[in-house]
């Protein structure tokens, strides 16, 4: 039996690839709610309750770590479900497989690659990163098995990323749009379909246990030249873009938190921001689904009735 905490984008796809391979799963959210797929048993629970989550997990060989707070509860709410998770895996045995982003490397200088120096410069780069120092210290003193799959920003079925919600519906409902970035740097887009290939991927291989793993994810897209794409497959007109400049932001910040959180983050979209992915896709043999393919997803599931 697997084990999955959160059913947004990633933890739908985790429990629709293990189910379609015939294993028993069981989605753990606070709501209770998922998709409805043959053999997922859905559950409501506080999974940073770790007396509630052990209870759920106990009989998994695998906990897939896929949910999370809300964005602005971050500092607040993800120490103590960082915690149950750690102590859920030591008293189950399940080994604890994570989803993470590339916020605890800060500010890079070239391509990210695995095993990089963790220097983040923001409120949420080291939350990130003290959640994953906490798991893999657990690990190397043998309390648990672990490992942490990073991505960069999510394309394709229920994405939410800054693109996805920030950027992406004024393009297709054909307004201006203002960015807080340059537009033409080099980005990577990770599809959500190869985050949860990859984490299945590791799960299953002990030798990948105790590291991080970048996602498999195609070679990188400017903001232009995504939303460009994104406009032909939506058949509307080309989009009308213009750079935001850094201080319109900071005075967003002020009275809108969605804002203030973009605003200590909008350093990976102000210059390249790259993910090297070769070691996993050498490891695993996998291909990242091609940008175009996970782009026309995310626009179907925006515009459902294609218009």
């Amino acid at each position: 039996m697997r084990a999955v905490v959160g059913s947004g984008p990633v933890g739908t796809a985790v429990a629709r690839l293990l189910v379609e391979r015939g294993e028993q799963v069981r989605l753990i959210t606070r709501s209770g709610n998922g998709p409805d797929l043959p053999g997922l048993e859905k559950v409501r629970a506080n999974a940073s309750d770790p007396s509630a989550l052990t209870g759920l997990v106990e009989g998994a060989d695998t906990l897939f770590s896929c949910g999370g707070p809300a964005y602005d509860r971050w500092p607040v709410d993800w120490p103590p479900l960082g915690a149950s998770l750690i102590e859920t895996a030591a008293a189950t045995g399940a080994v604890l497989l994570t989803t993470g982003n590339l916020y605890a490397y800060g500010v890079p200088d070239g391509p990210m690659k695995e095993g990089d120096p963790e220097r983040p410069n923001s409120v949420k780069g080291r939350v990130r990163s003290k959640l994953w120092a906490d798991a893999l210290a657990a690990h190397r003193a043998g309390r648990i098995r672990t490992a942490e799959v990073r991505g960069s920003d999510y394309l394709g079925t229920g994405a939410v990323s800054f693109f996805t919600v920030g950027v992406l519906p004024g393009v297709l409902a054909g307004k201006r749009t203002l960015i807080p970035a340059d537009l033409d740097a080099p980005h990577s887009w990770t599809s959500v379909t190869d985050v949860a290939r990859t984490l299945v991927a590791v799960a299953s291989d002990e030798t990948a246990w105790g590291r991080t793993w970048h996602v498999p994810s195609p070679a990188p897209t400017s903001l232009r030249d995504l939303t460009t794409q994104a406009a032909a497959i939506a058949g509307v007109q080309a989009p009308r873009l213009a750079s935001m400049p850094p201080a319109v932001l900071w005075l967003a910040g002020l009275v809108n938190k969605s804002a203030r959180g973009v605003r200590e983050l909008q350093y990976q979209f102000r210059r390249p921001f790259v993910l090297d992915s070769s070691q996993a896709e050498g490891a695993f043999g996998m291909e990242p689904v091609p940008t175009a393919e996970a782009l026309a997803e995310t626009v179907a599931a925006i515009r459902p009735d294609g218009r």
